[in-house]
């Protein structure tokens, strides 16, 4: 064998050394690609029965696949929401680095999901309820829920073992009704145990009413309680009738078992931390409608369920409906927002000054779907008004809250909406817990750089240590609606200022705007004739309406009732007035 020159063999380690190289700068290159691609997936429809069960497997993928790193953001159809704020994130937003790569197909997005899929769980489509337990085990075992018909297609084309099998389990001897044995177990498995995440239970519409229909509204949102590993349940808030989808059961039933879960989560948060109820009841099933004569309408539903979650610690973040890509939406990066302060002034003697809360985007579905409509009127701006919008909101959509910050005008301010970081009544809360409640509220206020609480729900005025509580976060003000439905209390607070915080009633018989001369009429109707010389303060709270109309109906106002010297003022220098208008009283 003839020698090996010492050049050659430099060579030889030069190339490999250079082959080596390449490839490890190509793999590189190929995980920084990686990082960047957000997968797409359009819902190939929402009005048949395929539509659902397709939407349901998709949005257990999705909140698995987004552990850790946005991957897959879902679109729709017939639905334009994900599409516009995609437009706004990914055009100069913190989207922008992403390639976004359409799946084409269901089988394609399991490919893509691959080892992160660990099976399949089949729930029983003659128990509604299994399907929000089958959402609860996807999210603690990395599962895909399937429908009975969903699995027999795709279960061998996968490849993919069954991690349950709900058919035939529940049958109603526990409790007479197989719906509440469902959730009992579920209880006993997924919360008793420790499994589940105890901040978040999440109140998603079961199928009974929605499947055959094609109803996904309340499947897009189900990403969100997969990614979270969230109790998920649909139960009615009233214990003296029967719901509308199980009237066999014992009444009170739903009730029991309400409370039966809301008292294993909150021993599993033991005062450490406050619990968000992402979701919203079934009007359909347990509100008086027209195929249901229910005692309740409704509002005092809604009510009824904040009145009852309440005392657990619970609040609500009542997410309606269509709740798109939460689990990508919440990585958006934040940080500590302002929103600025007005130069505070002094009252005039003689006038009357007003407020007005653009209120009711406490929750996700106003904030995520109801909000641009009204944010991009051209008239925003105008005339100073105080956004209701909650802070703990950031925990879902962060993004949508910057945008509102950075895109604000100086007419533009943001409060708390309902209660406040949540939509609780604070009397209900064990006194023990205020500490708790304060130390919650006080991290998102500080977040958002929020001082006020306009719109305070609650059964009664507030009391003492209620008010020494809000003081702590919201010293600049606090405004209440009351609304008792046990006749247990009903009674509003007289204005005046609690230790330098003012506290006062919140009107709200103009909430639901129709037409603007009506609405001036409903206004004025809420402003007696004045007596004497002193400053008047009224706070007008109207719901999901544009600038352009309120600002019409403020003017017809004015016109209508020109004796009283109406001035809008911003939220500010409005509880500043009455503060020291009410000081000077005490």
């Amino acid at each position: 064998m003839k020698n090996i020159s010492v050049k050659t063999i430099l060579f030889v380690l030069l190339t490999f050394f250079c082959a080596c190289n390449t490839a490890q700068k190509n793999e590189q290159t190929m995980s920084e690609e990686t990082e960047k691609t957000l997968y797409t997936y359009t819902l190939k429809g929402t009005d048949t029965q395929t539509s659902y069960d397709e939407a349901m497997a998709v949005t257990c993928i999705q909140g698995i696949m987004n552990r850790g790193k946005t991957r897959l953001y879902v679109r729709s159809n017939s639905f334009t929401r994900p599409n516009y704020w995609m437009e706004k994130f990914a055009s100069e937003g913190w989207l922008s680095d992403k390639v976004q790569t359409a799946v084409s197909s269901l089988d394609a997005l399991v490919e893509i999901a691959g080892e992160k899929l660990k099976g399949i769980i089949i729930w029983d489509t003659s128990v509604p309820a299994t399907i929000n337990l089958a959402t609860t085990l996807a999210g603690l075992e990395d599962g895909i829920v399937l429908s009975p018909e969903m699995a027999k297609t795709y279960q061998n084309k996968w490849n993919l073992p069954v991690i349950k099998d709900f058919r035939g389990q529940f049958t109603g001897s526990e409790t007479g009704s197989k719906k509440n044995d469902a959730y009992r177990w579920a209880v006993r498995e997924f919360i008793e145990t420790g499994r589940c995440n105890p901040h978040w239970l999440c109140l998603y519409e079961d199928s009974y009413m929605t499947r055959y229909k094609g109803d996904v509204s309340y499947v897009v949102t189900r990403d969100w309680a997969v990614y979270n590993r969230a109790f998920v349940y649909d139960l009615s808030p009233w214990g003296d009738e029967t719901p509308f989808d199980d009237s066999d059961q014992p009444p009170g039933t739903d009730l029991q078992t309400y409370k039966f879960m809301l008292e294993a989560n909150m021993k599993q948060t033991n005062g450490r931390q406050m619990t968000e109820v992402a979701g919203f009841f079934s009007f359909a099933k347990y509100s008086n409608i027209p195929d249901y004569p229910s005692k309740h309408d409704p509002v005092p539903t809604e009510w009824e369920t904040v009145y009852l979650i309440s005392p657990y610690n619970c609040y609500q973040n009542t997410v309606a409906h269509n709740c798109y890509n939460q689990s990508v939406h919440s990585q958006a990066p934040v940080g500590n927002m302002k929103q600025g302060r007005p130069i505070l002034r002094e009252p005039q003697d003689g006038k009357t000054y007003i407020c007005i809360l653009m209120a009711d985007y406490d929750s996700t579905t106003p904030l995520y779907d109801f909000m641009p409509t009204h944010w991009d009127d051209t008239e925003r701006g105008a005339m100073p008004f105080l956004w209701g919008i909650n802070p703990n909101l950031s925990e879902t959509y962060p993004d949508i809250m910057q945008y509102l910050y950075r895109t604000k005008s100086d007419n533009d301010y943001f409060a708390a909406d309902a209660s406040a970081a949540g939509y609780m009544n604070p009397n209900r809360i064990d006194p023990i817990y205020l500490p708790l409640f304060v130390e919650h509220n006080k991290k998102f206020y500080e977040q958002w750089d929020m001082s006020l609480s306009p719109m305070v729900l609650d059964w009664d005025e507030p009391t003492d240590a209620v008010k020494d509580a809000f003081l702590q976060f919201s010293p600049d003000g606090y405004a209440t609606i009351v609304m008792d439905l046990h006749n247990t209390g009903g009674k509003l607070p007289q204005p005046h200022v609690w230790k330098s915080m003012p506290v006062m009633e919140l009107i709200n018989n103009a909430c639901n705007f129709s037409i603007a001369g009506e609405t001036a009429r409903i206004m004025s109707s809420d402003i007696p004739a004045p007596v004497g010389n002193q400053p008047r303060y009224y706070f007008f709270r109207i719901v999901w309406t544009s600038p352009n109309k309120v600002i019409d109906a403020v003017n017809r106002l004015q016109s209508l009732r020109p004796e009283l010297d109406i001035e809008v003022i911003d939220p500010y220098n409005f509880f500043h007035f009455f503060k020291l208008t009410y000081n000077n009283q005490q």
